[in-house]
């Protein structure tokens, strides 16, 4: 946030447009018309900043930003190492990646770099150092946007050319010390694999080893590190000049790189959100993925974050691409901000004539000037968020649940040969994050290495690896009294997918001794009773013992292992644990959390049940919910596209307008309300939230 407002704009490619001066005047004046206060420049103009070796022009870029000053428009400045030019590939060919397969790329597309290359390092160093000395402390910078995508394209970031197979054995030297202490934790002496020699020790390739899953965790552990130090890199060399913080654009679940990782080279989050909606006439399960993203973006430091990416109409890449029906920006737009997000920023500010993107969605199109829906629609979000800067200043989420995911996790439970080849870690925390949403309870996205203290409830689904220290750290969240659910096929494996032998890390504190895994398919699928209700028994299906400490709530109904627990609860010190030991559906994860979040003492902010669609966030200033005093701004919702009502919510000011609400409120199609907490009168007798509204928050 900008001094009180929410950043509102997007990616500008001004380049393009050198020749057109009349189009550079006319994209001051629509900016202005649309509300933009902000605007990325740079991202891919490497080639025209740099067109030759070590010939450096600016001017070009210098001028925009002043003119863009002198209009109040901010600017996020990129460093353009997202595209290389030409003449760089043509001469330093070394700086292409090269492919498992032992195949170098041909120029061309982004992200097409070796991420350890002295020469892309040096080369890209020097133009963020003359980026940084001529323009990084220009009154209209706020912002520096590192690189673009981190890791994209092409094989997911990762190279492998003999410089990153050099890099990869002195990190795996840091990281075991001993080549014995690597074959045992890779246990290589299965099928003879065990390595005599570090040179030996090769990336995972198609043509080459890719079964050892220990090697397939640390080459993606590796590779997330070495992308994250370039990123750093390019931290160092902007700020050689410049104080202004800096950020990356993250994606959406992208496999290749730790977030928790790369979060520590930057100063602040944020991301580029393309949810596919109108794929089908139900929004839900595209905005709960929205949602757990942003969450998850928010996660990472605890702190607000940028959605920096995003279509005002349309993408361009998939197969169908729908544009966003009446009403659907601006609750896209009002969604990313309910989640804690400062900054509503789009790809792209104006179409190019020309090339891969030309189609993609932008706030002016190829012809109409602002006479076009999605220009109004846009108009309409920037005046909104100006009206939002003041009051959500000084807030961000502050949820009480937390649904843990960790990519070292991830790479592990979907790389290892088990018992289901199809697993999907990300579907599973998405379902288990969505059984929370659907009743209106925010959850951070958290790894294994966060802090769980202030948290009431943790979720950890598909928990396969146990990073080192993460159980203890379990055992005492849920000894203080926290709320722990984890399910089937969890803690077993260690940080290098060992499996551990004797007994499972948590048995005491889940109070269950898993037996072994089924995996059946449709025709053997097993079911259980919850509360009355009937629900499936799929995907795995753990055989447990229930310990004497134990409740079992579950049992299944079928098979040979009827009888056994699904659903348990074990007490342990002041908390509980639950295990759910079978894959099931939406319905009864439905029904479980809601059992659950009860016991953990957690409710929306509204205080009452949601129709199916309503979503509630709340951001709040720091301090005690019962403080009188707190800032608290809460977000309704409506991702169907018809009206509904939401019963039985209390009193509650509308941040916007200053009606007050009480008891009922009704929702438009795609619509989105603003609410104050209304302390409801004070033992004084005043109302509180009228004077905030009043005051301008």
């Amino acid at each position: 946030m900008l001094r009180g407002h929410l950043l509102h704009g997007g990616d500008y490619n001004p380049e393009q447009w050198l020749d057109h001066p009349e189009i550079l005047e006319e994209d001051i004046r629509l900016m202005q018309e649309a509300h933009v206060n902000c605007v990325s420049l740079g991202i891919f103009s490497w080639a025209v900043l740099e067109p030759s070796e070590g010939t450096y022009t600016l001017d070009w870029l210098e001028e925009i930003i002043d003119n863009l000053g002198k209009a109040g428009i901010q600017v996020i400045l990129a460093t353009p190492s997202g595209a290389m030019p030409h003449w760089l590939t043509a001469r330093y060919p070394e700086v292409m990646q090269v492919q498992a397969d032992g195949r170098r790329n041909l120029p061309g597309k982004r992200h097409n770099f070796c991420y350890t290359s002295p020469v892309m390092r040096e080369k890209i160093s020097a133009l963020d150092r003359e980026l940084s000395r001529r323009l990084g402390m220009k009154e209209n910078v706020i912002l520096w946007h590192l690189s673009n995508e981190l890791g994209g394209n092409f094989a997911d970031g990762a190279c492998h050319c003999e410089l990153c197979q050099q890099a990869f054995r002195q990190w795996l030297k840091e990281r075991y010390g001993t080549l014995e202490a690597l074959n045992n934790a890779w246990w290589t002496r299965f099928w003879s694999r065990m390595y005599t020699d570090w040179d030996q020790i090769h990336s995972p390739a198609p043509n080459g080893e890719t079964t050892i899953t220990g090697l397939v965790v640390d080459w993606r552990r590796f590779v997330s590190d070495q992308i994250s130090d370039f990123c750093g890199m390019e931290r160092r060399a902007v700020a050689e000049y410049s104080d202004r913080p800096a950020t990356a654009n993250f994606m959406y679940f992208f496999k290749s790189i730790d977030y928790h990782r790369l979060q520590k080279e930057i100063d602040i989050v944020s991301w580029d959100n393309y949810p596919c909606w109108h794929k089908k006439k139900d929004e839900v399960p595209v905005a709960v993925q929205a949602a757990l993203n942003h969450s998850q973006m928010r996660s990472l430091k605890k702190e607000p974050f940028l959605l920096m990416e995003s279509t005002p109409s349309q993408v361009s890449w998939r197969t169908c691409n729908p544009l966003k029906r009446p009403g659907m920006h601006m609750l896209s737009s009002m969604q990313a901000v309910a989640h804690g997000s400062d900054s509503v920023l789009y790809f792209q500010w104006r179409k190019g004539r020309g090339a891969f993107e030309k189609f993609h969605g932008a706030v002016v199109d190829h012809k109409n000037g602002s006479n076009t829906r999605t220009f109004r629609e846009v108009t309409e979000t920037g005046k909104r968020l100006e009206g939002l800067g003041e009051i959500l200043e000084g807030t961000v989420n502050r949820p009480k649940a937390a649904v843990v995911f960790d990519w070292a996790n991830w790479w592990a439970v979907e790389d290892m040969s088990g018992p289901r080849l199809d697993l999907n870690y990300p579907d599973c925390v998405t379902e288990h994050y969505r059984a929370l949403w659907e009743k209106g309870i925010e959850a951070d996205i958290v790894d294994m290495d966060d802090d769980l203290s202030g948290y009431a409830l943790v979720c950890a689904p598909l928990n396969y690896m146990y990073k080192p220290g993460y159980a203890e750290k379990v055992r005492d969240f849920v000894e203080k009294g926290g709320i722990y659910v984890t399910t089937y096929f969890s803690g077993v494996v260690n940080e290098t997918d060992l499996c551990f032998t004797g007994h499972h890390p948590l048995e005491d504190v889940l109070g269950v001794i898993q037996e072994e895994t089924d995996a059946p398919s449709e025709e053997f699928e097993n079911q259980f009773c919850y509360r009355g209700e009937s629900y499936p028994a799929r995907n795995l299906c753990e055989v447990v013992h229930a310990k004497e400490t134990a409740r079992v709530l579950s049992v299944y109904e079928r098979d040979y292992y009827a009888g056994y627990p699904v659903v348990t609860c074990n007490p342990y010190g002041k908390g509980k644990a639950y295990y759910l030991a079978a894959g099931s559906d939406l319905a009864f994860l439905g029904a479980f959390y809601q059992d659950v979040l009860k016991e953990a003492g957690l409710e929306n902010p509204l205080g009452t049940g949601l129709p199916y669609g309503v979503s509630v966030t709340e951001r709040c200033t720091a301090g005690d919910a019962n403080d009188p005093h707190q800032k608290r701004v809460v977000f309704v919702m409506n991702f169907k596209n018809e009206p509904v009502t939401v019963e039985g919510i209390g009193r509650w000011t509308d941040a916007e307008n200053g009606e007050s609400i009480q008891g009922s409120l009704a929702l438009e199609p795609f619509g989105c309300r603003v609410l104050l907490f209304d302390s409801a009168v004070h033992a004084d007798g005043h109302d509180l939230a009228g004077e905030v509204f009043a005051a301008g928050v």
